[in-house]
């Protein structure tokens, strides 16, 4: 693709920016490459310009489904005013947060560590030598709406005085750069205090203890009325849930540990919150998925974003769920989910699934701003349209669908939710059943037909959300894996629906090795839009890609996924692997362009890449009969030791780890054929 290029004015010198973010697949990056600000592509060439034009880099960190990002590129970075600054003072460079979550993670710490909070869009100001001076998030634009520009210093403002601090205050700035990423090194020590010689002999350090402290947190933190662990904003965080429904389950000797009553406190505290969830605003009751957060601790209002990483961690929680309770609702939204990531739009035809849905859009085809959740939400006038009134008025109690809106006003800070409602369940078909004297078998019926035209008049009527269609390897693992377990449980009692689920996770394998896998080297990339990405795999791709063809091989029996999941493993172990502390970085030591190699120990929105791999490893040595793999787990395992035995509540992953590393893995063979063999395997599967 021809591109303009930046050059020098030949009468000044000075060097003149272009914006050259057509030359990027990434629809994140490629929603700036009309913006009056010359954004510069992450790279050598970039990198090269600040040094010689001794310029601060500013680089903005984001996704295409982020809400506050599309707001900041509104407020200012189409506002010439900043452009200006920017192009003349500055190397501006946009980043898709999903191609390059190194950089990103680096500098997320850093902001994390000096502003105490983090999120995206993420912003910061680096010297030519990648060196952090400044940053934060969101900031508002010269043209901000007044309610939030209240709670913000604004980009404007920064923008002036990051520009004389470098220009009259350069060696103090260089200095304190240095200082701050002295820090960063010293505070990114995670998983590099371990012993390469430890795990010999096992995980002797940590014991099954910490499964209790750990459900000892999270029992401090639960919300008792409406599920979950935190005030608001609330992130449903997968990882904390599966943790907490698989400490009941065998092994036997964590249960004696952490206690019967509190291993069944810790399953009813994951369930209530999983139902509360599949009930809220948070999840699409229309046209299935969950949204990535809620804004209030009740659950009812999202942020719209939805995201591929926690569909599948999600399908993965609501199995486990149903395995524990046999819960129909548990069930029912295990193929709400499943059903969404295995059709249009989040599923390509050529195999694999997309990234995300965009959380802003146009409310009709005609209107010209974006609206966050406009896809989403109605009005009580609507549903008396599209239902008839009397259909309206048993589904408006169902959705709790008020007339004058259900969103509080200090929740909306754009005005956007005036008379809007976000359907959360509210009653049940029996209260509705006696409140409105109808049998209970109409209520349902009602609203099975309420839910189907207000689908159809949603897919019609209004603009779907943006797609960013790239293909991610590490949340393609995840799904993967999810939908080959559901496809296992469900093998008996659904076999149609089983067979579609792990079809399209055969599919996207499939696709993975024909297009992001080179046979010859064993190596990954990490993206696919209209072709193969340029970012290579990380550790998260190989550990989430070899957890999900783990999956699907038991899922299958299929020995193809084994033997691929054990070429990953062994080309993870020799890009990635710490010889000296043990366990895996996240990036190859051959990177140029980070100023930190860091190590992914602890969980955040998705689990953590050296818990996954611990997990891998032990599995394969189990089905591989390869006591290496066991080494290896255990030395990763105990590479996170200080950090765990610190604060095991953010280790959820790795302590399935130590549970492995304490009790051992347990091998089953099935030998034969008949029904006899089919109900046992069957059972098995119906474990975790």
């Amino acid at each position: 693709m021809a591109s303009a290029t930046n050059f020098e004015d030949n009468a000044t010198g000075e060097l003149k920016l272009v914006n050259r973010l057509s030359e990027s697949r990434s629809p994140y990056v490629r929603e700036h490459m009309d913006n009056p600000v010359a954004w510069q592509m992450w790279g050598p060439e970039a990198i090269a310009m600040a040094k010689k034009n001794n310029r601060l880099l500013f680089v903005s960190i984001g996704y295409a489904a982020c809400h506050w990002c599309h707001v900041m590129e509104r407020e200012s970075f189409m506002s010439n005013e900043i452009a200006s600054i920017l192009n003349t003072s500055f190397i501006p460079i946009k980043i898709d947060r999903e191609e390059r979550p190194d950089v990103d993670r680096i500098y997320m710490n850093y902001v994390q560590a000096t502003t105490g909070s983090g999120g995206w869009p993420l912003n910061v100001f680096l010297t030519p030598d990648l060196e952090p001076v400044f940053g934060g998030t969101y900031w508002p634009g010269p043209n901000a709406a007044t309610t939030v520009r209240g709670q913000h210093v604004g980009f404007l403002g920064i923008l002036g005085k990051i520009r004389d601090v470098w220009s009259e205050q350069e060696e103090r700035c260089v200095q304190s750069a240095k200082d701050i990423t002295a820090q960063l090194r010293e505070f990114s020590q995670e998983g590099k205090h371990g012993d390469a010689g430890a795990g010999e002999e096992g995980v002797d350090g940590l014991e099954l203890d910490l499964l209790e402290e750990a459900y000892q947190h999270f029992q401090g933190k639960y919300d008792k009325v409406n599920g979950g662990f935190a005030v608001a904003p609330k992130f449903p965080t997968p990882v904390n849930l599966v943790f907490l429904l698989r400490l009941g389950q065998p092994p036997n000797a964590v249960k004696d540990v952490v206690g019967d009553a509190e291993c069944n406190n810790a399953t009813s505290m994951a369930v209530t919150t999983l139902r509360n969830m599949a009930r809220g605003g948070i999840h699409d009751h229309i046209g299935h998925g969950f949204a990535r957060y809620s804004v209030t601790r009740d659950w009812s209002l999202p942020h719209f974003e939805k995201m591929l990483y926690d569909q599948a961690q999600l399908l993965n929680v609501y199995l486990d769920a149903y395995l524990v309770t046999k819960d129909p609702e548990m069930l029912s939204v295990v193929h709400d989910i499943a059903s969404y990531l295995t059709a249009l739009p989040l599923a390509s035809s050529t195999g694999g699934y997309f990234s995300a849905e965009d959380a802003d859009s146009l409310y009709r085809p005609t209107d010209t701003d974006k609206r966050e959740g406009a896809f989403y939400v109605w009005t009580r006038k609507e549903f008396s349209t599209i239902l008839g009134e009397r259909d309206a008025e048993v589904c408006a109690k169902y959705w709790d669908v008020r007339r004058h809106g259900n969103v509080s006003p200090e929740n909306d800070a754009h005005d956007e939710f005036i008379h809007q409602n976000v359907l959360a369940v509210k009653s049940s078909p029996a209260a509705l059943s006696k409140e409105f004297g109808l049998g209970e078998g109409e209520v349902v019926s009602i609203l099975r037909d309420g839910r189907e035209k207000l689908r159809k008049h949603r897919e019609q009527e209004r603009p779907r959300p943006n797609l960013d269609d790239k293909i991610v390897v590490s949340w393609n693992g995840l799904a993967i894996g999810a939908l080959a377990r559901v496809s296992a449980v469900l093998q008996q009692n659904d076999p149609e629906k089983a067979r579609e689920y792990r079809e399209s996770a055969e599919k996207a394998v499939v696709f993975i090795r024909k297009e992001l896998y080179d046979e010859q080297t064993g190596r990954l990339r990490r993206v696919f839009r209209e072709g193969p990405g340029d970012a290579p795999g990380f550790a998260d791709d190989y550990a989430f890609l070899i957890q999900g063809l783990i999956e699907l091989y038991e899922a299958t029996f299929n020995d193809t996924y084994l033997q691929f999941a054990d070429q990953l493993q062994k080309t993870q172990i020799t890009l990635f692997w710490d010889t000296l502390s043990s366990a895996f970085y996240s990036t190859e030591a051959s990177q140029p362009d980070l100023i930190l190699r860091l190590k992914d120990g602890m969980d955040s929105a998705e689990p953590s890449t050296n818990g996954i791999s611990a997990q891998n490893l032990f599995r394969l040595s189990s089905l591989l009969s390869d006591s290496e793999y066991t080494t290896l787990a255990k030395k990763t395992v105990m590479a996170f030791e200080a950090e765990v035995m610190q604060h095991p509540f953010l280790f959820s992953s790795l302590l399935q780890g130590v549970v492995c590393g304490n009790v051992g893995m347990t091998g089953v063979v099935v030998i034969g054929e008949g029904r006899g063999v089919e109900e046992t395997i069957e059972g098995l599967r119906g474990g975790m």
